[in-house]
């Protein structure tokens, strides 16, 4: 019988060993864009996506930059001009910039980046003070439809996922959403006080904005947007109720323009394994995030429909231009 000298031996397991091992940690050092100031909602996922791809040994080092302004429309013109046909670069983005990139007539759109990957969602909700006489959705919609101008709603920046929920809202209880009396608040704290001193009819913002005053009892909960009840709430849903209103807003993440489809998919089974793996979730749970993971042609078709529905809202209540 024949046999290795054992210093052979081993160099052989060694790069077997070697062969095996993930070569997304060996190769992959990427640039990570937050087209937002630090600390939102884009920053938030940018950074997690860098702890989850290091700690899970996807990537060997990944650098997070931000560049705010205008919702976007400032870091989306950066990296379709400055990383074309980079395969290590990604921008995380959102429901947030389609309708920036329409208000602000910007010249760069969605259409231009390499779609990879949807990959949490926040469920949106409505919710009145806990004195309010408006109990329910139909409350709601009844007081919409009775006279619209009356019924003030209180939410993030014109153009964002409240404003168009609010129109969304009016729009399938069959008023005008043009005639939504909507006031935009910079922060979340500012929205809060205006609802709770019973300064607007209703708040809308993401569930988790909320969350702690409804199960305080300070806020009634008239409804969520999810398709069906949230796992272990009693908050109805819109559809529920008899309202046609699904709506979610989504964050995901895309390459630049100009990438071989071999780099795309590199990025691609990169951020796959991300979704997949425990330090993601970890996350997601830590955040209170839901795993809405949506890769390939699958995601893109989404990209491209949710652009011609905010688009086509944001015209509907007066915001872009037809």
């Amino acid at each position: 019988m024949f046999h290795f000298p054992a210093r052979l031996a081993g160099a052989a397991v060694a790069l077997t060993l070697a062969a095996t091992a993930p070569v997304f940690a060996q190769q992959l050092e990427l640039k990570l864009m937050a087209p937002a100031a630090p600390g939102g909602g884009w920053d938030q996922t940018a950074r997690s996506m860098q702890q989850a791809l290091v700690a899970a040994g996807i990537a060997r080092s990944v650098q997070v930059v931000n560049v705010p302004g205008a919702g976007g429309s400032v870091g989306i013109a950066q990296f379709v001009n400055g990383a074309k046909g980079d395969g290590s670069q990604l921008m995380v983005n959102g429901f947030v910039m389609v309708g920036a990139l329409a208000m602000n007539k910007s010249p760069v759109t969605l259409d231009q980046v390499t779609p990879i990957a949807r990959l949490t969602e926040e469920i949106q909700v409505i919710v009145v003070p806990a004195n309010s006489p408006i109990k329910n959705a139909q409350d709601l919609a009844a007081a919409v439809k009775a006279d619209i101008a009356k019924v003030t709603f209180a939410g993030g920046s014109a153009g964002g996922v409240d404003h168009v929920m609010a129109a969304l809202f009016a729009g399938a209880v069959g008023a005008d959403p043009k005639k939504i009396n909507y006031i935009p608040f910079s922060g979340g704290g500012e929205s809060l006080a205006a609802i709770l001193g019973g300064k607007v009819t209703a708040g809308i913002s993401g569930l988790s904005e909320y969350d702690g005053q409804i199960k305080s009892g300070k806020l009634r909960a008239i409804g969520v947007t999810s398709e069906k009840r949230i796992p272990g709430s009693d908050i109805p849903t819109f559809k529920e109720q008899g309202i046609d209103l699904v709506i979610a807003n989504w964050r995901s993440v895309v390459a630049p323009p100009g990438i071989t489809p071999e780099q795309k998919k590199t990025l691609s089974d990169a951020v796959e394994k991300m979704v997949k793996s425990n330090a993601w979730k970890e996350i997601l749970k830590q955040k209170g995030w839901e795993d809405a993971y949506l890769g390939g042609d699958a995601f893109a078709d989404f990209l491209k429909k949710e652009t011609v529905r905010v688009t086509d809202v944001l015209k509907s209540v007066g915001l872009v231009k037809s």
